[in-house]
């Protein structure tokens, strides 16, 4: 969580204290409970988990990603619209249930085709 929490704090460009008081935390506190939630000297409660996300303007789920590549997927996904999310979520298990090969080829495909489009 410290990492997703850093990441996100930098993609927004927020200092640690602008994110503690985005929180609703003292101007004079906020900067040294992120960075105790950063550093994982101070463990995060499931509310506070929320509060983050919403001063970060990420999906909750961001924060508890298990890998630098499930948080980017999170991320996109929360940006785009409810109707898209659930296409987006069609095409992955549709992906998911390929033979490896199949979709190994389909997948490069789609990355090609999008270095090709301006």
């Amino acid at each position: 969580m410290a990492a997703r929490l850093r990441q996100a704090r930098q993609l927004r460009g927020l200092s640690q204290r602008e994110v503690g008081v985005r929180m609703g935390l003292d101007k004079d506190t906020a900067s040294a409970r992120i960075s105790r939630y950063e550093s994982e000297s101070m463990a995060i409660s499931l509310e506070s988990l929320f509060e983050l996300a919403v001063a970060l303007n990420v999906p909750p789920a961001y924060m508890l990603a298990s890998s630098p590549a499930m948080a980017n997927a999170i991320l996109a996904l929360g940006a785009a619209s409810d109707d898209q999310q659930a296409l987006l979520a069609d095409l992955l298990n549709a992906l998911n249930t390929m033979p490896t090969k199949e979709r190994k080829a389909w997948v490069e495909r789609l990355l090609e085709s999008r270095k090709k489009s301006p």
